[in-house]
């Protein structure tokens, strides 16, 4: 049967689950109304990431194993509007251990001018940049986007537009900021080049993409409920492959770094404690401090708990806050 072209709202939660709704659904609203609960939050799961994308775009799906998979949006599970979906590891033909680290929608893998690339960075410091195009041949059971070295495994993978800078942080708090043209193309079989010169048993907690001129911040989380934000500006640009500079002063009062994202004051953050527990926080409230400092405390923290996973989102001013209510149980 022919697909028909229909707007779809994607929605994948932080536990794995996705789905998709027209988004005729989600009726537009003046500013200040209660907005339309897109999800109902399930124990301690909620909405990570939104995309808008056609029936016929592609959704690429990279897992921790170095593996692609593809999936049109038409074949993403169609649900009510406040349920959660179907979980990813169900949807496509995952190994034991398997799990997606990264999802990127497509909308034409035909770039004319060829500027459109896929960098893939692994927990220890390889980063491979591989043209848009060479993932136009989709196979059901996945096909290989990089090669992986023993032990070391896929944490992200980001669309790069040409003229990006890549940032990578690690557990020790070091970080590196690069210019994409730092890393040539490369075939989906190379296992990729040295990004971030890791020093004994340190190893690459998050990478993100950050225009030349961002004017954005970077948000730090550690393990012990720790975070700040800096100017992306204070991360200036410097050769790929080398040992970096201190994104934050670790300690034993904050702890390891457990994740970095870049951020505006339209964002709130979510913190998942190794108990369960969960808090999010509007990003308006922490205010940008330089790059060497310990942070503040964004979670108070009972003994021998530790913050395990963070995310953030952008605040829709239309949200029903109401239904944010479990997120602190």
């Amino acid at each position: 049967d022919l697909i028909a072209p229909e707007d779809m709202a994607v929605t994948v939660t932080h536990s794995g689950y996705i789905k998709r709704n027209p988004v005729s659904l989600y009726r537009s609203q003046h500013r200040g109304g209660k907005g339309v609960k897109g999800v109902t939050n399930i124990e301690e799961d909620f909405v990570s990431d939104l995309y808008v994308a056609s029936t016929l775009d592609t959704f690429l799906f990279f897992t921790n194993y170095g593996k692609v998979f593809w999936r049109k949006v038409y074949q993403l599970p169609l649900v009510g509007r406040t349920a959660r979906g179907k979980a990813i590891v169900n949807l496509l033909e995952l190994t034991e251990g398997e799990k997606v680290a990264a999802i990127l929608p497509v909308t034409d893998f035909e770039d004319e001018q060829d500027t459109k690339t896929i960098m893939m960075v692994t927990k220890y410091g390889r980063v491979k940049k591989t043209s848009l195009k060479e993932f136009n041949r989709p196979l059901r059971k996945g096909k290989r986007a990089l090669t992986i070295n023993e032990g070391d495994e896929i944490i992200t993978a980001h669309m790069l537009r040409g003229n990006d800078t890549v940032f990578m942080i690690s557990r020790d708090g070091m970080s590196i900021r690069f210019h994409e043209s730092d890393v040539r193309p490369m075939g989906r079989i190379a296992a990729g080049v040295r990004g971030i010169n890791l020093k004994g048993d340190d190893f690459v907690v998050g990478a993100n993409v950050l225009r030349e001129d961002s004017i954005k911040t970077v948000l730090v989380v550690t393990a012990n409920g720790y975070g700040k934000r800096s100017q992306a500006g204070d991360y200036r640009i410097q050769r790929r492959g080398g040992k970096g500079i201190m994104a934050i002063k670790k300690s034993d009062r904050n702890g390891d770094v457990i994740g970095a994202k870049v951020v505006d004051d339209n964002y709130e953050v979510i913190l998942i404690a190794d108990s369960g527990k969960m808090i999010r926080m509007p990003l308006d409230t922490v205010r940008v401090i330089g790059r060497t400092t310990q942070g503040v405390r964004l979670i108070n923290l009972e003994e021998n708990e530790g913050v395990v996973g963070m995310d953030v989102v952008e605040v829709d001013p239309n949200e029903d806050q109401d239904s944010d209510e479990p997120l602190d149980e």
